[in-house]
Parts: C-alpha cells; structure tokens; sequence
C-alpha cells in the first residue's frame, strides 16, 4: 500500500495488479439466464420483437440496448501519454484505465477499440457507430486527430477527442478560477502555450475562441503559440505545410512577435504548458508579469517543477500530476460530458456544450485559492455537476434528441 502520496516501487506493483486481474475492466450480464423462460425473453424467440421495433424505429435502440450508455474508447496507439508511438496492443492498458473511470464516475460502459495506425480509423469508426452512443478519441497523434474527429462531426452521436478538448476544458476552467484568486481579468491575459500539438491546438482555439460563437465564449487579449521552433507567427517558413499551424499563425500572436519561449514570455501573465519536461526555468518566469500563472502540464515530467516556479514568482501552480496540488486533467472533464451528452442522446459535442462543462467545472469551486483553483480528480459529485451543464447546454442548442 502507498504511503501518503510516496508509491514503493509503483512499476513492480502495477504489472502484478494487471497480471492478476488480467485487465480491468470486463463484460458482466444485467439479466437472469437461469431458465428456459429467461432464455426466450433474452434471447431466441423473445428477441426478435426487440429487433422488428428497432428496425421499424431505429431511436429504439436507445431505450431496448446498451447503445444509450456505452463509448468506444478509439486510438491508434500513436501518441499514449508520454510513451509516444507505441502501437494498438501497448495502448489497451490505458483503454482499459479510461474504460474503467468512465464507469466509476460516470456509470458509463466503455470498450476500448485499438486500431493499425494504417487503418482508414475515421471509415472504420462509421462501420462500428451504431452500437453506441458516443466515441471518445484518445492518443491519436496530430494532426491525423483533427482530421479524424472532423471527418467524424456529422455521424449523429457525440464524437470528441479528450487530449485535445478535455483538456482544453481543464486548463480554461483552472484559468477563470485562477483570475478570481489574482485578481487578473480573464479577458485582459497576454497567455503563451507552449507545445502545438493534439492539447495545445485545442487549448489555444479555445482560450482565443477561434472557430468558436464569440456570444458563448470570452476570449483572452493576446496568445502567442510556440513549438520546437519557437514562436508560430505568420512569417515563419514551412507554415504553410501544416494546415493546423497555419489555423494558429493566423488567428494567434497578433503582434507578430518572433523568436523563442523567453522571448514570448516577456510581458505574459500565464504559461500554459502542454510540451516537454524542463523547458519552463526560473528566469523565464521572471520575464513575466506581476502575479504569473504557471500551468506546467508536461507529464511526467513537468516543464517546471512547482517549487522552482513558485520561488521565481509564481502566483499559481498547477500542473498534470495527482501528486502536486491543482491537478489539470482532463479525468476532470470526459466522465460528465460524455454523461450528459448520453442522457440528452445528443447528436454532437457542440462548442456550447464544451463552454458549458469549462464553467460549471470552474464553478465547482465556490471558493478557489492559490493551492485549489480545480476540483480533485476524485471528486465524483463533479461529474453530475458536469453533466447537468452539458445536457442543458445540448437542450438549450438544439442538439438534444431527448429532453
């Protein structure tokens, strides 16, 4: 057993919980199948009633099976936590761990589906849909990831792809709550996000609104976006290769400014940090303004440590770990948006939807200070609250099949 929050040899013990239960999660029948008359109702010949009312009604197959309360957990395997391109079969312990805090904090049953990364995942998907309700994307590197959850949006049921909008749901959730300890306006934040990617997209389109209905969400005053490069600006060669740096040349860094993360942290009041361990130093953050926001969200490995940051001036510190306080993860957000996408039978994860869940996460919180602007991750009463936002949300916009 841990002691406090020190974990003794944490690989040994995890390969022996897996061995032992082989997995995590499993398949387990609702309904008695003691006699030949629960066999009829089940099965053969009482099923067929079931099958002529959804061939006639096809919205029947959400009160008369599993569709109504099950996800598809859906990668490639090529971008699992910090393992990077570890292929299907590695991928399916973390499948199973999402599978497995779908049903602790949502009550949803959730079932991994590992494809070849040479597979046509988008046609694939299509092929599968009918059996569920909703699809959850997870660890699919980018830019393949925008493409696939684009492609996915007019398939009739939610479609959402966690690295990117989960945690772009956690970050500006943290950050409204963050503005009320400092005293800072939302909309007054100079913000730099370190790292483009599946997170860093999603982050910086959401916090700036692009793409977003300006009437449902407050945009910050100014974003600057760096990769492995530096800073993305519109001058910079090669932009025009990729599509989704492109999106954020244009819509980002409206100065113009160019050269690298110290150079874009001049004068900012938050770094967002979805990159690379040890990137963020002490003196970068002194470059920043008066009371900065450091969310160093590498995992896991932080792009600073907590203490290093707060010794150079950090007012906040949040990063991705359970063992520093305000943990941003996206755990926090996709129980109770799938939740509530699933009661409304919603036909999208709509933009509103995810504005919806940001707040009433931020909220959460009646009142957040410097060691608790989120939620614990643990916190199952977060989920429901979650969940009642999005489906008033799906309601309120038109994307709720049931009321």
């Amino acid at each position: 057993m841990p002691n406090g929050d020190v974990y003794p040899d944490l690989d040994k013990e995890s390969l022996e919980l897996h061995e032992k239960n082989r997995g995590k999660i499993e398949i387990k029948c609702k309904i008695p199948l003691e006699t030949k008359w629960d066999l009829s109702r089940a099965y053969t010949p009482g099923v067929a009633a079931v099958c002529r009312a959804i061939k006639n009604d096809p919205e029947l197959a959400y009160k008369y099976t599993l569709k109504a309360n099950t996800i598809a957990i859906v990668t490639d395997g090529t971008a699992v936590l910090g393992l990077g391109d570890i292929g299907p079969s590695a991928a399916i312990p973390v499948m199973e761990g999402k599978a497995a805090l779908f049903k602790r904090f949502a009550g949803i049953d959730a079932f991994p589906i590992c494809f070849e990364k040479s597979a046509n995942i988008a046609s694939e998907i299509r092929n599968i849909a009918s059996v569920f309700g909703g699809i959850n994307l997870e660890d699919i590197a980018a830019p393949r990831c925008f493409e696939i959850e684009e492609a996915l949006q007019d398939l009739g049921i939610p479609v959402m792809h966690d690295d990117q909008h989960g945690t772009a749901i956690a970050v500006l959730a943290g950050l409204l709550n963050a503005c009320r300890v400092t005293g800072k306006e939302f909309e007054d934040l100079k913000i730099v996000v370190s790292g483009a990617g599946a997170a860093g997209y999603a982050v910086s389109r959401l916090l700036r609104c692009i793409g977003y209905n300006r009437d449902i969400c407050t945009s910050v005053k100014e974003m600057i976006v760096c990769d492995r490069q530096g800073i993305i600006h519109r001058q910079r060669r090669g932009l025009y290769n990729n599509k989704y740096k492109f999106i954020l040349a244009d819509e980002t860094n409206h100065t113009g400014r160019e050269g690298t993360l110290p150079d874009a942290l001049e004068g900012a009041d938050v770094f967002v940090g979805v990159s690379a361990p040890g990137i963020l130093t002490g003196d970068m953050i002194r470059l920043m303004n008066d009371d900065p926001i450091v969310f160093a969200m590498a995992n896991p490995v932080p792009e600073i440590m907590p203490d290093e940051a707060k010794r150079a001036g950090a007012a906040i510190v949040a990063t991705g770990r359970s063992d520093f306080a305000n943990q941003i993860n996206n755990a926090l957000v996709f129980p109770g948006v799938f939740r509530g996408a699933l009661d409304a039978h919603a036909t999208k994860i709509s933009d509103e939807m995810k504005i919806a869940a940001a707040h009433a996460l931020a909220n959460y919180v009646r009142r957040p200070t410097r060691e608790h602007i989120i939620p614990r991750v643990l916190d199952r009463e977060v989920t429901i609250s979650i969940a009642e936002a999005v489906w008033a949300s799906a309601v309120k916009w038109g994307y709720a099949r049931r009321v």
